[in-house]
C-alpha cells in the first residue's frame, strides 16, 4: 500500500499546482457572482444580456467541473486506501492510473496562453479555384469539421452558407462556442490540399483541389481590438430571403470594408440590418485579430494590407490516390487512415501542432 499512498500523493502534488495555475477557485468565485445575477429577475429585461451572461456562466461552469471531480476522486482514494487491505490493491492501481490519464488531458489546457485562445472562433470555409471538384472539396470539409464539433461537444451555428451548382459549397461561414475553442481550431488555419480520383470527371482522372479554411477568434466587444469608424466603408445591399432567388429580398445584407487593410466582410443571414452589421463588425474584429498574430503587429494600426496568410499557407496534404496519406506540413505529422480524418478525427493533428 506504501507504493499506492506514493503514487497517490505524487498524482495529488502535481493536480494541486495546475489547480493553483489555473485559478480554479477564483473561477469557483466568478460562478456563483454569475448565478446570483441570472437568479436576479430584474436581468431578463435585457434579454440579450442575460442570455450572454447564462452563456459565460455555462461555458465556466464546463471548464471547471472536471477539475471538482478530479479533485473529489483523488480525496475518496485516499481515504479508501487508508482503510482498505492489500486484497484492493489491484483496483487501486487501476484507479490511479485512470486518474493520471484524467490529468494528463487536464494539463492540456497549459497550452492555451495566446491572447485569444479562450474564446470562441469563426470558421471561414472558402473553395478554391477548380469549380465543382473544389466545392465538393470544401464540402467534405465542412463535414470532417461538423464531426469533429460534435465529438468535442461544441456548440456551433451557422451564420452564412453559399452552396454550390452541382455538389458541395462555394463558402460556408461558423460560429463555434466551447472551452479554448479558438486554442484548438487555430492550427486549422490555412489551405488544404486534395487528391483523389475526380468523381465529376468522365476520364475518372486524378485531380487536386485545394480549400482554404480561416479561423478567427470571436471577440465581442470592441475594447480588445479598436477599429477606427472613418476606417470603416459600410455598404448596405439585398439579401435574398427563403424560397428561391428573389423571393422576400430586403436590403439587410451588410457589407464592410477596412480600407487600411482592405479587409471585407459581407453577412446577410441574419434578419436584421443591424444584426448582420453586428456579426459583420464581430468577424472583422477577428479577422484583424488574426493578421496582428500573422504580422506580429502591436495595433491595428500597424497591419499591412494584402499580408496576411491567405491562399499562400498550405498546411495539410489529403491524398486519396495512388496511395492514402494525410500529412501536415508544418508538424510533420500523417496518417495513413484519410477515412477516418474525414470522419472527424483529427485530434491528433490539433495535439502535435500545439505540443510543437
Amino acid at each position: 500500500m506504501q507504493e499506492l499512498q506514493r503514487r497517490l500523493d505524487s498524482l495529488r502534488d502535481t493536480f494541486v499546482k495546475l489547480y493553483e495555475k489555473l485559478e480554479i477557485d477564483e473561477k469557483l468565485k466568478q460562478i456563483a457572482d454569475l448565478e446570483k445575477q441570472v437568479a436576479e429577475p430584474e436581468i431578463w429585461r435585457d434579454v440579450k444580456h442575460a442570455t450572454e451572461l447564462n452563456q459565460e456562466l455555462a461555458k465556466m461552469q464546463g471548464e471547471t467541473e472536471p477539475y471538482l471531480l478530479l479533485k473529489t476522486q483523488i480525496d475518496d482514494l485516499g481515504e479508501l486506501i487508508e482503510i482498505s487491505d492489500d486484497s484492493m490493491q489491484d483496483e487501486f492501481n487501476e484507479q490511479i492510473g485512470a486518474m493520471e490519464m484524467q490529468l494528463d488531458e487536464l494539463k492540456k489546457v497549459l497550452r492555451f496562453q495566446g491572447p485569444y485562445d479562450k474564446n470562441d472562433a469563426i470558421m471561414r470555409i472558402t473553395s478554391g479555384a477548380g469549380g465543382t471538384e473544389a466545392m465538393d472539396w470544401a464540402g467534405m470539409l465542412e463535414r470532417m469539421y461538423l464531426r469533429f464539433f460534435e465529438k468535442k461537444g461544441w456548440k456551433y451555428g451557422c451564420l452564412e452558407r453559399v452552396t454550390g451548382e452541382e455538389a458541395g459549397i462555394k463558402t460556408v461561414v461558423y460560429e463555434i462556442s466551447g472551452a479554448n475553442v479558438f486554442g484548438f481550431l487555430k492550427s486549422e488555419h490555412g489551405v488544404h490540399r486534395l487528391v483523389r480520383l475526380s468523381p465529376f470527371n468522365a476520364q475518372n482522372l486524378r485531380q487536386t483541389s485545394f480549400a482554404l479554411v480561416e479561423i478567427l477568434p470571436v471577440i465581442k466587444a470592441d475594447t480588445d481590438v479598436q477599429i477606427d469608424e472613418k476606417d470603416l466603408r459600410i455598404d448596405v445591399y439585398h439579401s435574398g430571403g427563403h424560397g428561391g432567388q428573389g423571393v422576400n429580398t430586403t436590403d439587410s445584407a451588410v457589407r464592410i470594408t477596412h480600407l487600411p487593410t482592405n479587409t471585407v466582410v459581407a453577412i446577410q443571414n441574419e434578419r436584421s440590418q443591424h444584426q448582420n452589421k453586428e456579426k459583420a463588425m464581430e468577424i472583422l474584429r477577428g479577422k484583424l485579430a488574426q493578421m496582428k498574430l500573422e504580422q506580429h503587429a502591436a495595433t491595428i494600426g500597424e497591419l499591412r494590407a494584402g499580408e496576411s496568410a491567405g491562399w499562400g499557407q498550405q498546411i495539410r496534404n489529403y491524398v486519396l490516390q495512388p496511395y492514402k496519406l494525410v500529412k501536415d506540413t508544418r508538424t510533420g505529422y500523417e496518417s495513413t487512415d484519410p477515412d477516418a480524418v474525414l470522419d472527424g478525427k483529427i485530434d491528433e493533428f490539433i495535439d502535435a501542432y500545439l505540443e510543437k
